[in-house]
């Protein structure tokens, strides 16, 4: 299945940033025309002269997902300072659903190799792929049936997942301030990152654009996305 993101929830907006930012001087927001919160978060805040955005308002925003990914992808999202992720863990249940991400880029790209260690009904390295990782899922539940009487349930289900491909997939709950955020798409949208990331990134930013009401549109505008 293709990887999927979720707005499921978020925080604060444009206000609340501007709010946070303008506490030492005791400025009322609601008093602010739009403009002036623009300008403030667009001019002075994130691009104020110095080269050093005031990043600490912008953590007042917060962005929330429900994130059905790979494993790979998963490594991508933990290694960010500030985003709060949970997920599901084969250390406490057994992984039922099986659920697996296939690239679509391998469609149709064949298997040269008709050696002895490539054999396979198949002749192309997508559906390779698939029948790979279904293989892993067979062994990782008749694994953990076998391990379970003799390890005890908890290692053996901690252990039988090393029978799980790096493409399987595990939904997360990512939470994100946005100045997390910044730092996330930034780095995961260049074109150097892996292509899986930066589809889940542009799918992040596209979500958060298309909240009712725009309410992130002058943190957006800061931060050039």
């Amino acid at each position: 299945m293709d990887n999927k993101v979720e707005l499921i929830g978020w925080y604060g907006g444009d206000k609340a940033i501007a709010r946070a930012a303008w506490t030492s001087t005791q400025i009322d927001v609601d008093s602010r025309s739009d403009e002036q919160v623009r300008d403030l978060l667009v001019n002075k805040l994130w691009n104020n002269g110095s080269g050093k955005p005031h990043r600490t308002p912008f953590e007042r925003g917060i962005v929330e997902f429900n994130v059905t990914c790979d494993v790979a992808s998963h490594i991508h999202l933990i290694k960010h300072r500030h985003a709060n992720i949970n997920g599901e863990s084969a250390r406490y249940k057994e992984l039922q659903e099986d659920k697996y991400y296939l690239p679509k880029d391998w469609q149709g790209i064949r298997i040269s190799d008709s050696g002895e260690a490539l054999s396979t009904p198949s002749d192309d390295w997508h559906q390779r792929l698939a029948e790979y990782t279904e293989e892993g899922n067979r062994l990782y539940h008749a694994c953990l049936a076998d391990l379970s009487p003799v390890l005890g349930r908890k290692r053996a289900k901690e252990s039988a997942r090393f029978f799980k491909t790096y493409n399987s997939q595990i939904t997360l709950s990512v939470m994100m301030n946005m100045s997390c955020f910044h730092n996330f798409y930034t780095l995961r949208s260049d074109s150097a990152a892996q292509l899986e990331i930066r589809e889940i990134a542009s799918k992040m930013l596209e979500l958060v654009r298309e909240i009712p009401d725009n309410p992130f549109k002058h943190t957006l505008e800061a931060f050039g996305h």
